[in-house]
């Protein structure tokens, strides 16, 4: 503050103080703008897809382009081979696509992570599980089967949600059970794989969460504001998770 004082002209100096205040003050009850916030319906239903790309996906790509060196060999996704293509690229010599009903052209493999049905033990160097464990209801059966399912040294990179809105799609087909912490994931992971083998990091703030719940796009916030962390606001969890290597 002092150094931007420092070169308004004097007379500026009163007008600033007050603007200063103005910035650091809370609004008083009962005189918060809630502006176009103010409404019992979502802006957006879909989680903003409507309007561009939903608030979460800046930190699942984020995660995943830092990550990117990981997704190489033989790759397992969930759904579709988008990630997978977009940041294993040409490291890539084998893509599986996981889904657990019959019906999508895309799918490779056609079984369950929550039994195990479908999943061999071994395979993967790589498995990208985005989004998903949070629509699975026993997802401890889950993470061991994905355990299972990787080769020894190879990595699963998992993102789900902290602060999030139902997902009708998935609660309407197979259910949408759970919402975590990066205390409950950094246990939870921690149950199967070597605890030094976990990277847990949590993302979002009270802006991003609000913006999220509404419905509102990526391009509708700055980089600064999604980069910006409070701990108590974590709307997105990720988890980059090894498989020790078999000791020779």
């Amino acid at each position: 503050m002092y150094a931007i004082k420092q070169l308004l002209p004097k007379q500026f100096h009163p007008w600033f103080r007050k603007k200063w205040r103005q910035l650091k003050l809370r609004p008083r009850v009962g005189h918060v703008k809630f502006g176009s916030l103010r409404r019992l319906q979502p802006i957006s239903s879909v989680f903003g897809l409507d309007r561009g790309s939903p608030i979460d996906s800046y930190y699942i790509e984020t995660f995943l382009h830092k990550n990117s060196n990981d997704i190489c060999g033989h790759v397992l996704e969930i759904g579709d081979p988008g990630y997978t293509n977009k940041y294993g690229g040409s490291c890539v010599t084998i893509s599986d696509v996981l889904h657990v009903q019959p019906g999508n052209s895309k799918a490779t493999i056609i079984g369950n992570l929550e039994t195990g049905e479908g999943i061999t033990e071994d395979t993967f160097d790589c498995i990208i599980l985005t989004e998903t464990l949070h629509v699975i209801y026993d997802f401890r059966a889950a993470i061991a089967n994905t355990y299972l399912a990787l080769k020894p040294g190879g990595v699963l990179l998992v993102t789900f949600p902290g602060i999030s809105q139902i997902s009708r799609y998935d609660m309407d087909r197979w259910g949408d059970y759970w919402r975590f912490t990066s205390l409950s994931a950094q246990r939870l992971f921690a149950e199967v794989f070597p605890a030094e083998n976990i990277t847990v990091e949590a993302h979002g703030n009270v802006l991003v969460a609000i913006s999220f719940l509404h419905g509102l796009a990526v391009q509708e916030l700055s980089q600064e504001e999604f980069d910006y962390y409070d701990p108590n606001y974590q709307l997105s969890i990720t988890i980059r998770a090894v498989k020790p290597k078999i000791q020779s």
